[in-house]
């Protein structure tokens, strides 16, 4: 885990006292709406259409046991029993009051955590692969160099008014699981001819409203000049950037309207004054970080035990469970264990009091005190014992925590859209238990690896435009309605989906996405997932079926 020094414990702690007087003298009056709004934003705080909503930071996605209780005792104490896990690996409570954000930031200090630079036009939580350390198809552990720029990127002074806000990801494995190319910056560990480890560089990716793959303009980049060239780009950025029109402010708008190419010569030539600069990493710093994430104590165990294999064949939902939601792990002997937070009829992400303090308990029994968040909105317990599995997975079931659905239709990503945010323009909640409920545990199982996705607003908070199924929350004169895209990933075949046509009413979805499967079914071969079938027949098959007259 990422550790605080007593220059962090010391930061957080004025700044807690600093947004506690910020707070009071706006309760007074002594500070306009207007005044107090930069404040707030830059302690992670929104408010809603009921309600704050205070977003913490996860770095990179990864909580201690300890961390996990205090997120749910502020989830009793401080909010309405439960919280919300985001597509950006952090975690939400929507129900605060003001008067008490100022405490919640205390309570979060005792534990290393805070709301900074979770909100406002700076970098934001920089994020990974949920599978960091763990994978076997990794390149390196991504983790230090989060940790790395998490470090660098917090209270940077020169980066804490960007034109617009900030992104950055970091992919370590083969198999990208970090959405890494729809970054405002992606980050690709590799290793070039010699051997060496570096950074493919992509700049200029990102969704909302207009939605962007990034543009390589470094094939390889040294490991030590990490830093030295992030902020090369950050410069070039917050010097060029446009700031007179917020919607075409983000680092996209300023690659595609300047060119790729020169774009790429802006930056090497501010990074040649950088390059050999106090920003160079050395050995001994870049050791330092590693450091945070020594391997623990793992046994030498076999590959399957005897006990795990008689619990596959004795009992039909557990093998299934462990066939969606358990992955391979790099130690032989351990698992992977996705916890999926898509029970049916409980907004995807969100997570109980109880659930938080159960999972906590779980994490210290089974995977040494230490879990992570994924960007799909769930939670993953890296290092289980195999032989284990089996107690895992009926502890699960006493918390409502074993469906096994990961990575299938029903695990769906979806933001808290109308329900709660005043940006959107549609219920996204609704959605996707209308969707989930539509599908059998059979039906399931038979279309496969699939990803939904649903934001109830051009933002894209459900990162909608890289779902295989993507649905966007529309206005249409007052009344929701939902427009249907499909094709899109967020894999290392990232691709935007494609507009299927006209927008739908949310009662017509459920019929709309049973139309689609049944001409996926109809046109695919054997093992053949959804988006390759579509990339194989394109979108004018599913089109005439959704839209055919029926009598």
């Amino acid at each position: 885990m990422y550790r605080y020094d007593h220059y962090d414990h010391q930061m957080l702690a004025d700044r807690v006292q600093q947004f506690r007087g910020q707070t009071d003298r706006f309760l007074t009056g002594e500070l306009s709406n207007e005044e107090f709004l930069p404040l707030r934003l830059q302690n992670g705080l929104y408010i809603q259409r009921l309600a704050p909503m205070l977003r913490i930071a996860v770095p990179y996605g990864m909580l201690s046991s300890r961390q996990m209780r205090k997120l749910a005792f502020i989830a009793d104490h401080f909010d309405k029993g439960y919280g919300h896990f985001t597509t950006r690996q952090n975690i939400q409570f929507n129900w605060p009051d003001l008067k008490d954000v100022p405490d919640i930031l205390a309570h979060l200090a005792e534990v290393e955590m805070h709301a900074i630079q979770t909100s406002g036009n700076c970098i934001r939580n920089t994020t990974t692969d949920q599978f960091a350390g763990c994978a076997v198809n990794e390149i390196a552990d991504s983790r230090p160099y989060c940790e790395l720029i998490r470090q660098w990127s917090t209270f940077h002074p020169e980066f804490a008014y960007l034109p617009r806000k900030f992104k950055i990801a970091v992919c370590g494995t083969v198999d990208d699981q970090a959405a890494t190319q729809v970054h405002d910056i992606g980050l690709f560990i590799v290793h070039n001819q010699k051997g060496e480890l570096g950074f493919r560089v992509l700049v200029g990716g990102g969704l909302g409203r207009t939605p962007v793959i990034g543009k390589e303009i470094r094939a390889f980049l040294p490991e030590k000049h990490l830093l030295t060239y992030l902020d090369a780009i950050l410069r070039v950025y917050n010097r060029e950037g446009r700031r007179d029109n917020k919607f075409k402010a983000r680092i996209k708008i300023l690659v595609r309207e300047t060119g790729t190419d020169q774009f790429r010569d802006k930056v090497e030539k501010e990074w040649l004054a950088l390059k050999d600069g106090p920003l160079t990493l050395i050995q001994e710093e870049i050791d330092r970080c590693k450091s945070y994430f020594r391997e623990p104590p793992y046994k030498v165990l076999p590959a399957q035990s005897e006990a795990l294999s008689v619990a596959l064949t004795s009992d039909v939902l557990f093998a299934n469970w462990v066939e969606q939601n358990v992955s391979a792990h790099r130690v032989p002997g351990y698992a992977i264990i996705t916890v999926s937070l898509k029970e049916t009829g409980v907004a995807p992400g969100d997570v109980s009091t109880a659930q938080l303090n159960f999972i906590a308990d779980l994490t210290d029994r089974f995977s040494f005190g230490e879990l992570r968040v994924s960007h799909e909105q769930n939670v993953i317990l890296a290092d289980v014992e195999k032989n284990h599995l089996y107690d895992l997975w009926k502890s699960l079931k006493s918390q409502s925590l074993h469906s096994d659905n990961s990575g299938l239709l029903s695990d769906v990503i979806c933001c808290p859209g109308g329900d709660f945010c005043s940006l959107a323009n549609a219920k996204s909640i609704p959605i996707a238990e209308a969707i989930q409920r539509s599908f059998s545990h059979e039906e399931l199982r038979d279309i496969g690896q699939m990803s939904v996705n649903i934001s109830g607003c051009m933002n894209a908070c459900g990162h909608h435009h890289v779902g295989n199924i993507g649905i966007l929350g529309v206005d249409k004169k007052g009344s929701e309605f939902y427009q249907i895209s499909l094709g899109g990933s967020a894999n290392n075949y990232t691709a935007l989906g494609d507009v299927i046509g006209p927008s739908f009413a949310q009662d017509e979805i459920p019929g709309v996405i049973k139309k689609i499967i049944s001409v996926y079914r109809e046109h695919r071969t054997v093992d053949e997932l959804f988006v390759d079938t579509y990339r194989r027949i394109g979108l004018q098959p599913f089109k005439e079926q959704v839209y055919a007259q029926t009598d």
